[in-house]
């Protein structure tokens, strides 16, 4: 099978981080580099292993090309560096912590992309939410709101004509990890190859 890039998407609070976090090992052994994203917040912030940098300084890597894929989400700047292209071209599957939104642009630019949208029952992501204390009451209601709808929405679940896979992350991470890589095994990624 050619390398893949691995589109992981997911409410805020869903557990994308986590779940990635404690699949890296496994995710390794099957020839599957993590991209770490840089992102308009701080390095000291609670979250994902990111490289945080200023509005400015984010904005100066977009225009020198410095990323294959960037969006704007809950008022942030996300960017994927262009060095996966090379990590593909090399063999190595990418997975990526995308955005739901910009999943359009990013089929366009890699049409052999994966898509797996995390999901998370309402009740358990506003526990997750309340946790963390990053946003505000009101703020975990709208992504409580939004999480329904994406749950609901028929039209979340294809992008054109590719399907889009659903993870579930309610219960236990492993659980998660281990739907994850049978997921990965499904679409043919389960054992390392040779690089280029």
């Amino acid at each position: 099978m050619p390398a893949r890039l691995i589109y992981l998407m997911g409410p805020s609070g869903s557990g994308k981080d986590s779940v990635i976090d404690a699949a890296r090992d496994a995710l390794h052994r099957l020839d599957v580099d993590v991209a770490r994203r840089v992102i308009t917040r701080s390095a000291e912030s609670v979250g994902e292993h990111a490289i945080g940098v200023s509005p400015q300084a984010f904005e100066r890597m977009r225009r020198d090309a410095e990323f294959a894929m960037n969006w704007h989400a809950n008022g942030l700047q996300y960017g994927i560096q262009r060095d996966i292209n090379l990590r593909l071209a090399q063999g190595a599957s990418v997975l990526v912590n995308g955005s739901r939104a910009y999943l359009p642009q990013a089929l366009t630019q890699y049409p052999q992309l994966l898509p797996i949208l995390l999901t998370v029952d309402t009740q358990v992501l506003r526990l997750r939410l309340e946790a963390r204390g990053r946003e505000t009451p009101e703020q975990i209601d709208q992504r409580l709101q939004r999480n329904e709808r994406l749950q609901s929405d028929p039209a979340v679940w294809e992008e054109g004509a590719v399907r889009i896979e659903a993870l579930d992350n309610s219960a236990d991470l492993q659980g998660a990890v281990q739907r994850l890589l049978a997921l990965l095994a499904r679409h043919g990624i389960s054992a390392a190859k040779d690089r280029i």
